[in-house]
């Protein structure tokens, strides 16, 4: 059933950006008078077939869904057959280098308005997203140097010594905000409630290097939700959970009398104290905070296959329910931060790029098919407003994608007319040529090192 729901979410997500990115060829050389011989979405041979009595498009859905095309009226495209005179305007060769400039950018363009539209409606319609409330940080990391203890919401940021603060309304917000801060490297400012008021923590990220910009971000900050419950949601016969005592249902208050409301936290205590008795503050059937028990445990040692090392281990399945928040804006603001998010997403996309290029990150970062597919299927099973971010996501790499100076997509098509634009001369056919075979190999590089990700992260190694 989930491989079901993964393919149908998966065909939905390429099926719409497809059609967004060639309509937005389409539309732009309908206004500029070029002539649209087909509008295919999908590649091979046809399934269905229509041509518009009005401007003789023909409409087509192709075999292989994966891609489409728009093909215009091109005087080098005709295999020599003349195109009668008065069809010459309307030929995509005989625009001027800006129009057809227009055109070529339409498609990716129309992905970026895409994925503005999909948060602004994320963003009107409401998303509920974990609080920014922070758990006791791992020692030693920015969030511990900061200062922060545990159980703080974080109200808002800014640069140290420059601009004026930025609300944060949820956890998801902190993150963005965080993550452009380490890519320029900055020192900010979070303001931060807790039972004693409002205070300011100095974050120093400017040792934060690129290949620290992962999924696991906010880990490797110190940062991971807190404020909620840590609760036991199973125990493993035999295990140092089971002989302690600990059953389900029991909610874990603090260990070795540190507080602990985050599994993440909890669990990387227990992996150093391998062999070494540890006591839990235990809150059971309900009772009120303060009636506490203490539980002795003793985490079995066991080898950890990632690192060869002997890491604690208690047998025991962790629950953490964190406190949430419904983040919700008006129409005119949920515009706003679409487009906001949009280039945030877009210039993160292009710097990340940029640095898998030159070395400073790495390619696993690259993700094809394979992954675009379970991602589908995850934010599907999540809701309208994840599957819609996830989208929106998808859209603007799409839009990036295609904006890359690489002949064959539709950033190289561009290059040549900036080139054109600037000298007065077309690109040679012959250079075209050769330009051509270079891209096509870098798409196929790129495909084949996504597809390698893809299968690793499936059998993990």
């Amino acid at each position: 059933m989930n491989l079901l729901i993964e393919l149908l979410a998966f065909a939905v997500a390429i099926g719409v950006l497809v059609v967004v990115h060639e309509y937005g060829h389409y539309s732009v050389a309908r206004l500029c008078g070029v002539k649209v011989l087909r509008f295919s979405i999908g590649f091979g041979k046809p399934l269905f077939q229509w041509v518009s009595p009005k401007t003789g498009t023909e409409w087509t859905i192709a075999a292989l869904p994966l891609g489409g095309y728009v093909k215009m009226l091109d005087e080098r495209e005709t295999g020599g057959a003349p195109i009668p005179a008065e069809a010459l305007p309307h030929a995509f060769n005989r625009q001027s280098v800006w129009r057809r400039f227009a055109i070529v950018a339409a498609g990716p363009v129309a992905n970026f308005l895409l994925a503005i539209v999909l948060f602004a409606l994320v963003f009107a319609t409401g998303v509920t997203e974990p609080a920014a409330v922070v758990a006791a940080p791992t020692p030693n990391t920015p969030a511990a140097l900061a200062g922060f203890d545990g159980g703080e919401t974080i109200v808002a940021v800014r640069a140290e010594n420059a601009g004026e603060s930025e609300r944060v309304r949820s956890w998801s917000d902190l993150r963005w905000k965080l993550l452009g801060a380490a890519f320029d490297h900055k020192r900010v400012v979070l303001s931060a409630k807790d039972a004693h008021g409002t205070s300011d923590f100095q974050l120093d990220l400017r040792g934060v290097t690129e290949k620290d910009v992962d999924d696991d971000f906010m880990s490797r900050l110190g940062f991971e939700p807190g404020g909620g419950k840590l609760t036991v949601a199973g125990v493993q016969p035999g295990s140092a959970a089971q002989k302690a005592g600990l059953a389900v249902g029991d909610r874990l208050r603090a260990i070795n009398g540190i507080p602990t409301d985050n599994a993440t936290a909890f669990i990387a205590y227990v992996k150093s104290h391998a062999g070494t008795p540890v006591t839990l503050q235990v809150e059971r059937g309900g009772q009120a905070l303060g009636k506490l028990e203490d539980v002795r445990i003793v985490p079995q040692s066991q080898r950890d296959d990632a690192t060869g090392q002997q890491i604690g281990r208690i047998g025991a399945e962790l629950a953490t329910q964190v406190p949430s928040i419904d983040v919700r804006y008006g129409p005119v603001e949920s515009l706003q931060l679409g487009a906001r998010r949009t280039w945030d997403l877009a210039v993160y996309s292009v710097r990340m790029f940029g640095r898998m290029i030159v070395g400073e990150a790495s390619l696993k970062n690259l993700s094809g098919p394979v992954t675009i597919a379970d991602y589908a299927g995850k934010s599907a099973r999540l809701g309208p407003s994840a599957f819609l971010s996830f989208l929106a996501l998808v859209s603007i790499s799409l839009g990036v994608l295609n904006l890359l100076p690489i002949p064959v997509l539709d950033g190289g098509h561009l290059l040549y007319y900036l080139v054109e634009a600037v000298t007065g001369k077309v690109v040679s056919d012959r250079w075209q040529l050769v330009f051509q075979r270079a891209g096509l190999a870098c798409i196929v590089a790129l495909s084949a090192i996504a597809l390698f990700n893809d299968l690793a992260r499936l059998i993990h190694f």
